[in-house]
């Protein structure tokens, strides 16, 4: 929910069938392309093995939600704006972008119209196949790159379960470190103060590369104002928090959304993404740490303790 997240000229028709030449002459016959996709279903099967070697056996799942977002942004925008993220982030670093996934934890929605809320069984086995699939394709290590609020709980615990069973890939879950240069500058350019879902910022970041989904007039035709309907109880946490707060899954102001402001964003957290996919590529610790884990709890009682 609160994650944050390109236009082509026409060209005459005679000259297609040029441009559509120009690959096929310019590589020998027989020879496959260097120009790699970085989307995993627009790979052939071939490339796909060339593909996960290029990208140190990595791939990223970027995970969006179908859900309201006010009154003025696409259903799914979560999946739409993390998505974009990814796919120039991993034209910055190279890794396997997965097909979009949009099954999450999203119960608080689920009196919104248009809202996909998978049960809990669901959305935990679709995800667990779905890294068992990735590692059983030759994907070691797995990047969960969440662009909805809503899974903040869900993936955490997610991560921490694999631990259960044995397991010869590694799961990253990704969670972008503050940068306090970028956040004085987007504070510079912000019109309002307060964002948490469908506000100003994931306004902009729609713009910014989907401004075709973003209805900006509606932006003020509801509330995203805070109800602060359960005030008389703090310190104590209930699951119709969120419904307590912001009835109308909405909290914020879209009406001031701005694509240079969402570009800036989204372009960021790309960079970020990106650094964070080399990091990976590079880490040699976690799978190793994670096997010796496991070969420890087949046998605990000869687990040698550290000194």
């Amino acid at each position: 929910m609160q994650m944050t997240r390109i236009m082509f000229t026409t060209i005459v028709a005679f000259c297609v069938p040029v441009l559509m030449l120009g690959p096929a002459l310019s590589q020998e016959a027989g020879k496959p392309s260097d120009d790699l996709k970085v989307q995993w279903e627009e790979l052939t099967s071939p490339d796909f093995v060339r593909a996960l070697a290029k990208s140190g056996d990595t791939c990223v799942i970027p995970m969006g939600i179908i859900e309201k977002h006010g009154p003025q942004l696409p259903l799914g925008t979560d999946l739409l704006d993390i998505r974009e993220v990814a796919l120039r982030a991993a034209r910055k670093e190279y890794t396997i972008v997965f097909p979009p996934y949009y099954f999450g934890q999203i119960f608080e929605a689920r009196h919104q119209p248009g809202t996909m809320a998978y049960s809990q069984k669901l959305m935990w086995e679709m995800l667990q196949e779905t890294c068992d699939e990735l590692g059983r394709n030759g994907v070691k290590k797995i990047i969960l790159a969440s662009g909805h609020g809503g899974n903040n709980s869900f993936l955490p615990y997610f991560c921490q379960s694999q631990l259960a069973s044995r397991k010869d890939y590694a799961i990253y879950l990704y969670q972008p470190p503050r940068d306090p240069g970028f956040e004085e500058q987007l504070k510079k350019m912000r019109k309002t103060t307060m964002e948490a879902h469908a506000g100003e910022v994931e306004t902009s970041t729609v713009m910014a590369h989907r401004p075709d989904l973003v209805k900006l007039a509606d932006a003020k035709s509801q509330s995203g104002e805070n109800q602060k309907r359960l005030t008389n109880i703090p310190g104590l946490y209930t699951g119709i928090w969120w419904y307590a707060a912001y009835p109308n899954h909405y909290a914020g102001d879209g009406s001031a959304g701005d694509a240079k402001l969402g570009e800036f964003v989204i372009e960021h957290q790309a960079v970020q993404l990106a650094k964070a996919i080399k990091e990976v590529k590079e880490d040699q610790n976690t799978l190793e740490l994670q096997k010796r884990f496991f070969d420890q709890a087949d046998n605990p009682l000869k687990t040698k303790q550290e000194k």
